[in-house]
This record gives C-alpha cells, sequence and structure tokens, in this order.
C-alpha cells in the first residue's frame, strides 16, 4: 500500500496491520516457519531417513545377491548400474555436448573385457574412446565445442567406466566377492558415520565451495567407522584374510570414500545440479549412492591383487 493510501490513525485496518511482529509471516512465526515449521521439518527429515532405509535394504539384498552370484551376471549388473550411471552423468554435462553412445559402448565392453579378460584388455577397450569420439565428432552437423565434447565424454569413460570395470575384476580375485562386500560395508557405513557424525558435532566445515554441509568432524568419524566397519567383516573372513589386510584395506576406503563423493559434488556444483536422479527415490541418483564407491572399489582391486593367494 502506497504511503498516500496507508489508513489514518485510529484505523481499524492500521491497528491490526501493525499488530503482526516485524519479520513474521502470515503462516506464523519469523520468516514463516514458527514452532509449527519446526515440527513439520523434524518430521519431514524423519521421513526422510525412513525413505532412504525403505530404499537402502532391498537396494543391499540386490547387490549382495549379484556378488554372490558372481560371472557373467555380475558383469551385466554393472554394466546396467554403469550406463545408468553415465546416463545420468551426461544429462547433467548437456552443455558440453557430449557423445552419451560412444560412452555406453565403451562401458558395456570395458565390463565384457573384465569379465573375460584382464586388466590390459579393459584399458585397452577403455582406449577406443579416442578414434569412436573423433568418428562422432567430426561428423556432426557442426563441428563446433568439439574438445570440451571429447573431454565431457571420456569423464565418464575413466571416472565410470574403470570403477564399475574394476568391480568386476576384483570380484573374480580369489576371495573376491567376499572383499567387494567389505568395500561396500566401510564405504556405506563410513557415509553414514560421516553423515551422523557432522549433524552432531561438526562445526568447521570441509569443503564450502565444494559441499557446504560436510565437515572436518564428520569426516573424521566417518573414516573411523569405515575402518571399524571393515574390520568387523574382516571377523567373520578371518581364515583368509589377515588383521593387517583388514586394517589396510579399511584405511584406503576410509581415505578414498569421501575424495569420491567431493568429486561427485564439484560435478554436480558445476553442473548446477542437486541430485543426479531418482533412480534410488530418496536416495538419489546411481552417481548419488555410489560416487564413493566409484574410488573403493578400485583401492580395492590393486590392494587385494597385490595380496599373495
Amino acid at each position: 500500500m502506497s504511503a498516500d493510501r496507508r489508513p489514518p490513525a485510529g484505523d481499524p485496518r492500521r491497528r491490526a496491520t501493525s499488530s503482526r511482529p516485524v519479520g513474521a509471516s502470515r503462516r506464523g512465526g519469523a520468516g514463516g516457519r514458527g514452532a509449527r515449521g519446526t515440527s513439520a521439518g523434524a518430521r519431514s527429515g524423519g521421513s526422510d531417513l525412513s525413505a532412504r532405509v525403505i530404499v537402502a535394504i532391498p537396494a543391499a539384498l540386490l547387490a549382495i545377491g549379484f556378488v554372490d552370484l558372481g560371472g557373467t551376471g555380475w558383469a551385466l549388473f554393472m554394466a546396467v548400474f554403469g550406463v545408468l550411471g553415465l546416463t545420468e552423468l551426461y544429462r547433467m554435462l548437456d552443455r558440453w555436448r557430449p557423445v552419451p553412445w560412444v560412452g555406453y559402448v565403451v562401458l558395456v565392453g570395458m565390463c565384457a573385457a573384465a569379465r573375460f579378460g584382464g586388466l590390459v584388455d579393459v584399458i585397452g577397450v577403455a582406449m577406443l574412446a579416442l578414434p569412436l569420439l573423433l568418428v562422432a565428432v567430426a561428423t556432426r552437423p557442426a563441428v563446433k565445442d568439439a574438445t570440451v565434447a571429447i573431454a565431457g565424454t571420456l569423464l565418464g569413460v575413466f571416472w565410470l567406466g574403470m570403477a564399475f570395470a574394476h568391480a568386476v575384476l576384483l570380484r573374480q580375485l580369489p576371495h573376491g566377492g567376499g572383499v567387494v562386500i567389505d568395500v561396500l560395508v566401510g564405504t556405506f557405513f563410513g557415509d553414514i558415520g560421516a553423515y551422523f557424525g557432522g549433524r552432531a558435532f561438526g562445526h568447521r566445515r570441509l569443503a564450502p565451495e565444494i559441499s557446504p554441509n560436510k565437515t572436518v568432524e564428520g569426516l573424521i568419524i566417518g573414516m573411523i567407522v569405515a575402518i571399524v566397519a571393515v574390520f568387523v567383516a574382516h571377523l567373520y573372513q578371518s581364515t583368509w584374510m589377515t588383521q593387517t589386510e583388514a586394517l589396510g584395506l579399511g584405511l584406503a576406503i576410509a581415505l578414498l570414500g569421501p575424495v569420491g563423493d567431493l568429486f561427485e559434488s564439484l560435478v554436480k556444483r558445476d553442473a548446477g545440479a542437486k541430485d543426479a536422479g531418482r533412480v534410488f527415490g530418496a536416495h538419489g541418483g546411481v552417481l548419488d549412492r555410489l560416487d564413493a564407491v566409484a574410488f573403493t572399489v578400485i583401492a580395492g582391486y590393486y590392494l587385494w591383487a597385490l595380496v599373495p593367494h
């Protein structure tokens, strides 16, 4: 209401207007929250946690089932999730004009090479992305921004393709299925420890420009939880895994898991995306759930490959 139309002193409308506290909204409380808003937010947080648990349990059982299956079934499972992750990534990087079909073909080929060949074959298939990208980019109607298109496509190939192919390679090592489970357990429990540890004790931000909600305290708690989780899992595998090997694996997961998490956060922030996708419902997309695993599973492979069998 402009100044020349303000109700005169003594007008009931003016008294009604001025009775509302400064900064309070029409829906109650400053900024529209108040007691009702706070309780609603708490209920929302609780329901979100419940939704995450509901999604996490069947997803974990499905993953364990395919890990136990191993062989071609596990390789196909990895290829499918790899393609889903690439789809999310290339959608976020759409302005870079990547070439999705090259990423899909190469990632599936890398998983097949891991299943029926070895690490050298995986690297060989990955290198095929370069000539394929040359053909794909050069035959576009307008050869524009070719460098960033190639870079965006290769990001998916070497970030996700290498991760899922190494998961296949790790499963084929002696007792590899058990180590895959250890990697998943350490990574996810470390993530949970960092989340709740940060909420309870977090004060110092870890990387505010990349992921504002992560804290140094949460990082430390998450690392400790990851190491303990792997060590506890090893107690059921003590016939073929030593305490030193379990601690080494746990330490690698504790160090690289947060790196993978921050790596995906950096990509999402640059792309202006909050979540990579909604494959896992409240858990977000494939990249949101497997960002840390994309780093820890590779570390798990090389560490376990060095162990005499």
